[in-house]
């Protein structure tokens, strides 16, 4: 390939994955889940450190991601960065999944059309538990690889 080719490439993958980002970041923002975060923890005043932190976990994640980016740490300092980031992964996806089932309203009308009237916290508790073991079979068989 030459070289303006490639240079080509570049931006234009660059432009569609800042587009995609963009997206994914809107869609997040919309549905209100960064604004219940800084609501539910009473840091309203970090506005701009949220937002800080938001840009750069997305454009360093991307980068690690797609240059697969090799951070030396070791074997006990990378299980607990490991640990840590999927803990914190699996939270933000947790209140991703809430924000969407209150925004749709789903939990509700599903309560409704199974005519639960108590429970429900455990309704929760199952399903977020049967992920929790999904994904543990996943990645203990080595399926991720």
């Amino acid at each position: 390939m030459t070289l303006l080719k490639q240079i080509l490439l570049g931006v234009i993958g660059l432009a569609a994955g800042g587009t995609i980002a963009a997206g994914v970041y809107a869609f997040l923002a919309i549905i209100g889940v960064f604004v219940r975060l800084i609501g539910k923890t009473g840091t309203k005043r970090r506005i701009l450190l949220y937002e800080t932190v938001i840009v750069l976990g997305g454009i360093l994640g991307n980068l690690m991601d797609l240059f697969w980016i090799r951070v030396p740490m070791g074997d006990v300092i990378g299980l607990l960065f490991l640990g840590t980031g999927g803990l914190c992964v699996g939270v933000f996806v947790g209140c991703l999944a809430m924000s969407l089932a209150e925004t749709l309203k789903a939990l509700p009308t599903l309560t409704r059309r199974i005519r639960l009237a108590v429970g429900l916290p455990y309704v929760i508790f199952f399903i977020a538990a049967g992920k929790l073991a999904g994904s543990l079979l996943y990645f203990w068989r080595g399926m991720a690889a």
